[in-house]
């Protein structure tokens, strides 16, 4: 595995920074948002400068019921390709449920759920990473996420989920310091013991982000500095192997470059001094080593606790490459199937995400109390990404934008994207008369009829009529 050393996450709104900064060997940026045949300037002349660039996927879903969508393997694929990237990564987490393997609509999360730490999840984890290293032409790495809720009959510890994960599939692992320190605070999960359990020459890469604590519950933010908890977590990692990288996340609040700096140079101190210690010296391998024996699997559930969510790092759903539709009807689209654990798997994330989204019952065994308390962090995460993704929306609807996107969202499942999110809601409002101020009324319906329809318009009879009675509609 390439040497990496110290990043940071590449975003927008700090690219200028970023180029600016001293001692960065490499940045990952997320893969959603690279068109391959658009990359953003920043990124090109980073990588004209030698820094390495890494696609950082967010929505295949690889814990899923459904085998990997080929269209979406085919732009990560792209994305290395156009970056020159070593190697790509992406989440241990589902973010759709229902389809044909349950026969439901299919529901989108909008965020890293997790994946039950199950036989039947790993088995399905298994071949879909397998899918997706058939697919890609550089090595994958998965990232372990921080829990949102605690799955009830979980069958193995984290460590060990990871530990069989990369010995059945010889897949690297991105191990995320914060989120184990998130996992300990909210469930009480040791992450010594994660990191006795898991392997770590397996390890190709390290984060480490900020979040902070209210009402007893750590919320994973990527908006704040880095505690000194998480610190210490990586300082322990650190001591056991020498990580090939390590990269500080930041999506939000974020400060002037000097700040940035200073965490930089923090996170580089803990590693080269944990490191020291190292006796003997022990480093990740250039090639994937196979783990030769198995721990033992508990067969404790994990204590259910209080969860705050990891934010998903926001795709730009404007950038996406034509691979994708290309693709989509390549060999590793999800299709019915007659495997037994995914349909098991399948029916387990439905209900689940179901209660969250739609408002279906609590499944048997969840905390309802707890599920209530996502459902809305859910939907208040859908109002802020729908609020970047549409900015105008926000503009115009003033101080009423979040009551009314979170009271819409409780009731309307996200069924496709954040663009199609935004569109969804403001139909929402114009159809059900819900906006009593004709002006606002007026730019809403504006901002629907220029983005709902073909761009450039269709000058077809056809289309002509049917954006006419979808004015008439939107008047009454």
């Amino acid at each position: 595995m390439k040497h990496l050393g110290t990043g940071i996450g590449w975003r927008p709104e700090i690219a200028a920074a970023v180029e600016g900064m001293p001692g960065i060997d490499w940045v990952e940026a997320v893969a959603e948002n690279v068109c391959p045949g658009h990359l953003p300037e920043s990124l090109v002349r980073l990588r004209e400068r030698g820094v390495t660039v890494v696609p950082h996927g967010v929505s295949l879903g690889l814990g899923g019921a459904d085998r990997p969508d080929g269209g979406k393997l085919a732009d990560l694929a792209a994305a290395a390709e156009a970056l020159g990237s070593p190697l790509i990564t992406e989440h241990i987490a589902f973010v759709r449920a229902g389809g044909a393997l349950t026969a439901s609509p299919v529901l989108e999360a909008g965020h890293l759920l997790p994946v039950p730490r199950t036989r039947d999840a790993l088995d399905v984890l298994c071949e879909n990473i397998r899918i997706a290293q058939d697919a890609l032409p550089v090595p994958l790495a998965v990232e372990n996420i921080a829990a949102l809720i605690s799955w009830p009959g979980e069958e193995m510890t984290e460590g060990q989920f990871l530990y069989d994960l990369a010995d059945r599939t010889g897949v690297r692992l991105l191990i995320d310091v914060a989120n184990l320190h998130t996992n300990h605070v909210n469930r009480g999960e040791n992450p010594a013991k994660a990191l006795d359990e898991l392997p770590v020459e397996a390890i190709a890469y390290v984060h480490v982000a900020g979040g902070f604590e209210r009402d007893g519950v750590w919320h994973d933010s990527h908006a704040h500095s880095v505690p000194p908890a998480v610190l210490a977590i990586l300082a322990d990692l650190s001591s056991r192997v020498r990580p090939p990288g390590v990269l500080l996340e930041r999506d939000e609040n974020f400060p002037a470059p000097a700040e940035l700096e200073r965490e930089l140079t923090a996170i580089r101190e803990t590693v080269e001094k944990a490191s020291i210690s190292m006796v003997p010296e022990v480093s990740a391998p250039e090639a994937s080593v196979p783990v030769t024996a198995t721990p033992a699997v508990s067969d404790a559930a994990v204590p259910a606790a209080p969860e705050a969510p990891e934010p998903t790092e926001v795709p730009d759903e404007t950038a996406a490459s034509p691979a994708a539709e290309q693709a989509s009807g390549d060999a590793h689209k999800a299709s019915p199937s007659t495997d037994p654990a995914r349909q098991r798997l399948a029916l387990a994330q439905a209900a689940l995400l179901s209660a969250l989204v739609a408002g279906t019952p609590v499944p048997e065994g969840f905390d309802g109390t707890r599920l209530s308390v996502q459902a809305r962090a859910l939907a208040g995460k859908r109002a802020d990404v729908v609020a970047k993704v549409a900015p105008e929306l926000p503009e115009i609807l003033a101080e009423g934008y979040r009551t009314s996107f979170v009271a819409y969202a409780h009731g309307h499942p996200m069924t496709g994207g954040y663009r199609r999110d935004a569109l969804d809601f403001a139909e929402h409002l114009l159809l059900g008369g819900r906006l009593e101020d004709p002006d606002v009324r007026r730019q809403v319906s504006n901002w629907w009829l220029e983005r709902s329809g073909p761009a450039p318009l269709s000058q077809h009879p056809a289309a002509r009529l049917a954006r006419a009675t979808r004015r008439v509609l939107l008047r009454r």
